[in-house]
């Protein structure tokens, strides 16, 4: 498959999944890497500079996508050799790829001690490390019940309750406004997260941000499950994490749309949770509270503020 067809396929939420995005993206850089015959380090430094600005292009609010693009290619501007070029960030990429499976393992381990046996967990989306979470509390002999979204317009959660269903757990499948009816009924809430800013606000699928005040109000724990390149450096500076909206035909169909003129279709695919909904973030790195955010950019991704401000190649202009 080639860089543009995994871009296009990411745009259409074919490939979709944080996580899935980032791995996706590391192996299309990685495959283009491996294809091309370019003669000289100048050229292949241009062409997955070019590769990396498409690829990160490809969805604006899930910062695992970015994030995975700047660890792979953080490094292709100093290589003094082409042989060198290729070789380090191929390897990045390798290891990203293998780095993001094994974070979504360790997630499912740590989240996995804070269900209870006999808990009801009520879950949103379809996120492989929230899920793992579940799966994992499951496989070491819980007893445990969920409570998974439709998740409107897209219908992620059809793809939760088949996991679940598939894992042999008893799930009820509900549309997103059923969650506050339900809330009490429940004992925690897992969620995964596109991205995490710096004071431990959680950008997810939209419709997260509702049922973390449902839980609040009915004293629920909820806790988000996130690996650490979720985590978005650029919110130090005070850049906002661009809310995607897409297509109005997602929501209404177009013949319908077209004949009703004074209705204009809202889509925004994500909202943000504020951090005072939120418990804990469990990450691969252990469990924080949501102000433990800055420590997750800081340290585990390991951006300096020169980074944030320059080693963004497919920023650079700005």
């Amino acid at each position: 498959m080639t860089l543009e067809e995994v871009a296009e396929q990411i745009v259409s939420m074919e490939i979709r999944g944080a996580g899935r995005i980032a791995r996706a993206a590391a192996q299309a850089l990685l495959d283009h890497s491996v294809s091309s015959s370019l003669p000289d380090l100048q050229s292949y430094q241009k062409e997955m500079m070019r590769a990396a600005d498409l690829i990160a292009s490809a969805r604006p609010t899930a910062v695992s996508l970015p994030n995975a693009v700047n660890i792979i290619s953080r490094q292709l501007k100093s290589a003094a050799s082409l042989p060198e070029a290729k070789a380090g960030l191929e390897k990045r990429a390798r290891d990203f790829i293998t780095l993001s499976e094994y974070a979504v393992t360790r997630i499912g381990d740590i989240g996995a001690r804070h269900i209870r046996d006999g808990d009801v967990v009520m879950t949103h989306c379809n996120s492989e490390a929230a899920l793992n979470c579940i799966l994992t509390a499951h496989r070491q002999g819980m007893d445990i019940e969920v409570y998974a979204t439709e998740v409107r317009p897209r219908n992620q959660g059809h793809i939760t309750i088949k996991t679940l269903s598939d894992a042999g757990i008893k799930t009820n499948f509900i549309v997103d406004s059923a969650a506050r009816t339900y809330m009490k009924e429940v004992d925690i809430c897992i969620t995964g997260a596109d991205a995490i800013t710096v004071n431990g606000s959680v950008i997810n699928k939209i419709g997260t941000a509702q049922i973390a005040l449902a839980a609040k109000e009915a004293r629920v724990s909820f806790l988000v499950a996130a690996e650490t390149y979720k985590f978005a450096p650029r919110t130090i500076l005070g850049e906002r994490i661009l809310i995607e909206e897409r297509p109005p035909g997602e929501v209404l169909a177009d013949e319908i749309s077209k004949s009703l003129p004074y209705v204009t279709v809202r889509n925004p695919t994500f909202d943000v949770t504020p951090a005072e909904y939120v418990d804990l973030i469990i990450t691969e790195q252990g469990v924080i509270p949501p102000e433990m955010a800055y420590t997750i950019i800081k340290e585990h991704l390991q951006w300096s503020m020169d980074d944030l401000c320059t080693d963004y190649p497919y920023c650079e202009e700005e």
